[in-house]
């Protein structure tokens, strides 16, 4: 006669056993997936990033009137540049003031570089004054200058 082993296998043992080593190997994988993306992106994004996003601002002095300068960033482009406190007597003692500004902002909202901005003629030491002020705003967001 021959030695034939009948095994019972109860449904809901099958279905248990299936189920957690189903949910066993997708912690597995999303362990995985979230320590390998996690080493990836802190290193690209410390150098790939030109500016560190947010809105700075910065202050300077025009006529004896403090004025505040308000640039907003992304990772790597510039999105506004405004002059925040403005009043009506700086627009009328220096009427360049913010068509020059103006005109910077869409240079650089096309992404012209700070540094080959084109500078008009016309008025050339108010456009000097608003560069060197979006310069020194746009180097407290610089990566190399925060501590990580």
């Amino acid at each position: 006669m021959s030695n034939t082993k009948i095994v019972v296998l109860h449904l809901k043992e099958i279905i248990y056993t299936v189920l957690f080593a189903g949910l066993g190997i997708l912690l597995i994988i999303l362990l995985i997936i979230m320590f390998v993306n996690k080493n990836s992106e802190s290193s690209d994004s410390t150098t790939d990033a030109k500016y560190i996003p947010g809105v700075y601002n910065s202050t300077f002095v025009l006529n004896d009137t403090s004025l505040n300068l308000e640039v907003v960033l992304d990772k790597d482009h510039i999105n506004s540049v405004r002059i925040v406190n403005i009043d009506d007597s700086i627009t009328t003692m220096y009427p360049l003031v913010e068509p020059s500004l103006e005109k910077i902002a869409d240079q650089l909202y096309n992404g012209t570089d700070i540094n080959e901005l084109q500078i008009s003629k016309d008025s050339k030491y108010t456009e000097n004054f608003l560069v060197n002020a979006i310069k020194a705003t746009l180097a407290k967001a610089e990566p190399s200058s925060q501590i990580q």
